[in-house]
């Protein structure tokens, strides 16, 4: 594959045995090389060094490309200096990009697909105007999804259309599917449109989608075969058929969409990343996840998360109540997201179109808009001037992704007016540690002005408008594990734990880590394919636990964050003791909804209650034991290590999977 942008070899050749800054004990090394080192053609994996250069020269690649097609004037020499920063502050994880940039930019992928959407994190679309668009909010989603976007969806198109049922007569269609992801997306859209226009039933036909087992070229992995497709056809079918003659409803809506993500799940893509947003004064709604009163959804519900678009001043009594149980409905402030962007700088209407936003909530989107993120981690820094120049690199890596256009003409249409773009950050909670408050409110507000400079400059350089909003704070969790930061705002669990991940049996990976001392163990209820290595973290002196912080510390820490640094929004997962903090939920949200645009919460339990669960508390005196067994950790060279990328969020909240003992890394969540 021949790059149009090359960064030269004097330069490279400095980093070639320069050691990464890894965080966590070797838990980073780790999780780059399950996650996110690609397969070179010699059948060798990435080094650290190598992923870097491909995710920059990838970068500068568009860059040129873009600037190249409208004669802009491409300035090489410029062109390699600003590369080679890029590349230094990503080498040593001043910033990075979000892990589906770290998988795919550079690649194939982009370089001769030019499947530009896969770089993207998160998508929204609204099924409002599914009487003009039809199947369409269905089969964005799930194609979106089986790129690796997680996507979330509303539930307005619910009495917009009468479900008008397929005609089964012996004129019935024939179509035989395609092996290939636009097939699978195609087959879903003609059998909900069959149902919805009341037009000739579909027969499918299966037999050129290969086997299980089979690899898939591109984005890696093995094939599913066609059981999973097989299987959201006849759900979807029985889902439709159920509504037929009726205006089609709120259950109706979630069914296929969650049919679609399990669907996903099962077809390969790991993890799927849904998230509804609902009226909060629909008992329909408000009871989806209650599989007592909706026993058929038990199989599929858990695929997304369930939010509410929260009224400034309702009443927030019967929410808080659900919420004790199960850590549902999240809230969603669609006014304050249309109105505001910093919440410090006043009502300004300017993203007056947002309709919802992604399965984290850290991105205002517009329908059919997807978002791309990049993460900043300001307690790698020496000072505020330091990272001011990283800004101006993370920012330029998350405007270039902007350049390039998606498969989906009513998201060019979004992308292309909007360039939107989240810069956030990572590691607060040690941040504020060791800095102070006082510290991270300046950093935020003259990174904020910083951002706002260059997108100016390179906005007016590439030709194309400023973006409508620049700063976020998403939740992270693999990204960070890399760095050896604290996830987003969020505060450690426990200063002391055990990291469990999973690996392939095979895997090359293993043997190191054995000579390393590290303990593995056989994956239970996958005995025979998956064991589990054990990683102790310590994640610094001094830095409280989230039971150290009542709600309203970690409420008043997002509201801080949307003041001073989030234009666009704060991922924030609150975490509530549900015997003492239950009846202080409603107080907090009634107070805090005028300083927010969204929020979720979520009892807190345990770690390590289940057997193997990815963290799992220890206490100091636990930890040194195992650290001190710890060798050097040298992985050397590894071949043929199939990166198996985290694929949305990268957070064990948002990413849903069901929680059986085949999974690849297990995650517990709401």
């Amino acid at each position: 594959m021949q790059q149009t942008f090359t960064l030269s070899d004097a330069f490279i050749n400095k980093y070639k045995r320069k050691k990464p800054p890894w965080g966590f004990n070797g838990l980073g090394e780790l999780v780059y090389m399950r996650t996110y080192s690609r397969v070179k053609p010699d059948g060798k994996n990435e080094r650290w060094w190598e992923t870097v250069k491909r995710v920059v020269e990838g970068t500068y690649t568009m860059q040129k490309k873009h600037i190249d097609s409208y004669q802009l004037g491409w300035n090489a020499w410029q062109a390699q200096r600003s590369a080679q920063e890029m590349y230094d502050r990503i080498f040593n994880m001043k910033f990075l990009p979000p892990g589906r940039g770290l998988w795919a930019m550079g690649t194939a992928i982009t370089e001769e697909r030019g499947l530009y959407a896969a770089l993207n994190n998160c998508a929204f679309v609204s099924t409002k105007t599914i009487k003009e668009d039809s199947s369409k909010p269905f089969t964005f989603l799930m194609d979106a999804s089986m790129v690796g976007v997680g996507v979330g969806f509303d539930t307005k198109g619910a009495g917009e259309i009468i479900v008008k049922g397929a005609k089964k007569d012996k004129n019935n269609l024939v179509y035989k599917i395609p092996d290939t992801r636009e097939g699978w997306v195609e087959s879903v859209g003609m059998l909900i449109d069959s149902y919805f226009h009341g037009t000739a039933s579909i027969t499918f036909d299966y037999d050129l989608i290969r086997g299980p087992g089979e690899p898939i070229k591109g984005f890696g992995g093995l094939s599913s075969g066609h059981e999973p497709l097989k299987e959201v056809h006849a759900g979807v079918t029985k889902i439709l058929e159920s509504n037929t003659d009726a205006p089609i409803t709120v259950t109706t809506i979630v069914d296929i969409m969650n049919l679609i993500g399990k669907c996903v799940v099962a077809g390969n893509v790991r993890r799927t990343a849904e998230i509804v947003f609902g009226d909060p004064k629909s008992e329909e709604y408000l009871d989806l996840k209650n599989y007592k009163k909706n026993p058929h959804r038990e199989e599929y519900g858990w695929t997304s998360n369930n939010s509410i678009f929260a009224e400034l001043g309702m009443d927030y009594t019967e929410a808080s109540k659900r919420i004790a149980d199960n850590g549902e409905p999240g809230f969603a402030w669609l006014e304050n997201m249309r109105g505001y962007s910093r919440m410090k700088n006043g009502k300004d209407n300017k993203d007056h179109r947002v309709a919802g936003g992604n399965p984290c909530l850290e991105q205002s989107l517009e329908s059919y808009e997807l978002c791309c993120l990049v993460e900043t981690f300001p307690h790698n820094h020496a000072d505020l001037e330091d990272y001011k120049k990283t800004l101006k690199y993370a920012y330029l890596y998350a405007k270039t992704v902007t350049l390039g256009k998606t498969h989906w003409p009513e998201t060019n249409r979004v992308m292309l007016r909007n360039r939107r773009i989240g810069t956030s950050m990572s590691g607060i909670a040690q941040f504020i540690t060791s800095k102070g408050l006082n510290t991270l409110r300046e950093w935020c507000e003259e990174g904020y002005d910083e951002l706002t400079k260059w997108d100016k400059m390179y906005s007016d350089w590439f030709a194309v408008p400023r973006s409508i909003k620049l700063s976020s704070v998403k939740p992270s969790g693999t990204v960070s594990l890399l760095v050896g930061a604290t996830p987003g705002i969020h505060y450690p669990e426990s200063r002391f734990y055990i990291r469990r991940m999973r690996l392939s049996k095979y895997s090359e990976l293993i043997e190191p880590l054995k000579k390393a001392n590290y303990h593995i163990e056989p994956a239970f209820g996958s005995e025979d394919n998956t064991v589990v290595v054990e990683v102790p973290v310590d994640v610094g002196e001094g830095i409280r636990t989230v039971k150290e912080l009542t709600i309203w510390e970690q409420f008043n820490l997002a509201a801080f964050m949307q003041r001073h640094w989030a234009d666009n929004q704060v991922s924030c997962t609150v975490t509530f003791d549900p015997k003492t903090e239950t009846e202080q939920i409603p107080h907090a949200l009634n107070y805090y909804q005028y300083h927010l645009k969204g929020i979720s919460l979520l009892p807190r339990h345990e770690l390590g209650a289940y057997k193997q669960m990815p963290y799992e508390s220890i206490d100091e005196k636990l930890y040194n034991k195992m650290l001190k067994r710890l060798k050097k950790l040298t992985l050397g060279t590894i071949k043929n290590e199939e990166a198996d990328v985290e694929k949305f969020c990268n957070n064990d909240v948002c990413e849903l999977v069901p929680i059986t003992g085949d999974n690849d890394d297990q995650e517990y969540s709401n």
